[in-house]
C-alpha cells in the first residue's frame, strides 16, 4: 500500500472490530499513527470490553505501526476531548478523525451514539485546528480531516429503521454543514456509506459466502484512507459509498420541478400532483427507484 498518510495522526472510532478496524489497519499501513478507540459495547450498545481495542492496538504495533488504545464512550463530550487531547498528548497533533462508531437497537440511544457520536469528536478536532489556523496565521490550510460514516438506510431510506436511519441522515446533512463551516480554515469533512458485512448486518437477511466476500470491510477502507491524505484537499462535503464491488458519490437533495405561488388549496393539490410526476422519488440509488 502507498504511503499516502506518512506522519500524520489518526482517531478512528470503533476500531475494535469490522470496518472501524479496517480503517484503523490501513490507515496505519498507509503511514498514519492510530488511536483505537472502542467501547467495546455489544451491537446493541450495551457493555464494555477494551480488549478489542487493544488487539488491534497489539496488530498494529506488532506490524511495525504506532497506535495505542482509547476506551472513551464517543457520545460523551468530555469523552471525546480526552480522546482528541490523547492524540495530541501522545503524538503530538491530530491530522484525521474517522467517525465509525455506532450500535443498532430500538433506543434513543442509537441517536446519542451516532449523530453525538459523530458531533462531539467533530467538535473538539475542529476547535484544535481552529486554534492552529489561528497560529499558523498565514492562511496555510491546517490539513484536518474528518471522515464521517452514514448508511443507506439514511440516505435511502429502509423501512424498520426509523432511528437509525434518522441518525445516518443526520450524520449525512452534519457532513455537507461542517464542510462549509470547516472550509476556512482548510478542513475537508468527508462520509462514507459502507456497504459491508458485519455484526451489524449479519441479522438483516442470509448473505452467501460470495456476498460475504465481496462485502468485506476491507473494501471500504481505501476510501477512507484517501479522503484522509493530504492529497484530497479538494474533497470536502460528499457522501461516498464504497464496498460490495463499488464505490459511488452520492447526490442529495436537488430542488425539482416548480410552480408559482398559489393560495387555493383546491386549485393547488392538482399542481402537487402534477410536480410529483415529474420528478425521482426522495430515494433512489443508480436511477432506480426504492420503495
Amino acid at each position: 500500500m502507498s504511503r499516502l498518510c506518512e506522519g500524520r495522526v489518526a482517531i478512528v472510532t470503533g476500531a475494535g472490530r469490522g470496518v472501524g478496524r479496517q480503517h484503523a489497519l490501513q490507515l496505519s499501513k498507509a503511514g498514519a499513527k492510530i488511536i483505537v478507540n472502542d467501547l467495546g459495547a455489544a451491537v446493541d450498545g450495551t457493555g464494555t470490553d477494551v480488549s478489542l481495542a487493544q488487539r488491534v492496538t497489539d496488530e498494529i504495533n506488532a506490524s511495525g505501526g504506532e497506535a495505542v488504545v482509547n476506551g472513551d464512550d464517543v457520545s460523551s463530550f468530555d469523552g471525546a476531548k480526552n480522546m482528541v487531547d490523547m492524540a495530541i498528548n501522545t503524538f503530538g497533533k491530530l491530522d484525521i478523525v474517522v467517525n465509525n462508531a455506532g450500535i443498532l437497537r430500538d433506543r434513543m440511544s442509537v441517536i446519542a451514539v451516532h449523530l453525538k457520536g459523530t458531533f462531539a469528536p467533530s467538535r473538539h478536532a475542529a476547535s484544535y485546528w481552529r486554534a492552529m489556523s489561528k497560529q499558523n496565521g498565514d492562511g496555510k490550510p491546517t490539513m484536518g480531516r474528518i471522515i464521517n460514516t452514514t448508511s443507506t438506510s439514511g440516505i435511502y431510506g429502509n423501512v424498520g429503521q426509523t432511528n437509525y436511519g434518522a441518525a445516518k441522515a443526520g450524520i449525512a446533512a452534519f457532513t455537507i454543514i461542517a464542510a462549509r463551516e470547516l472550509s476556512r480554515i482548510g478542513v475537508t469533512v468527508n462520509a462514507v456509506s459502507p456497504s459491508a458485512y458485519t455484526r451489524m448486518t449479519d441479522n438483516l437477511r442470509e448473505y452467501s459466502e460470495e456476498e460475504i466476500q465481496i462485502r468485506d470491510p476491507s473494501w471500504v477502507s481505501p476510501t477512507v484512507v484517501y479522503l484522509a491524505s493530504t492529497e484530497a484537499q479538494d474533497i470536502t462535503g460528499r457522501v461516498i459509498e464504497a464496498g460490495a464491488g463499488q464505490v459511488a458519490v452520492c447526490e442529495g437533495w436537488r430542488r425539482g420541478a416548480e410552480i408559482g405561488q398559489v393560495d387555493d388549496p383546491d386549485t393547488l393539490g392538482p399542481k402537487i400532483r402534477e410536480m410529483i410526476g415529474k420528478v425521482r422519488k426522495n430515494s433512489g440509488m443508480d436511477g432506480l427507484e426504492r420503495d
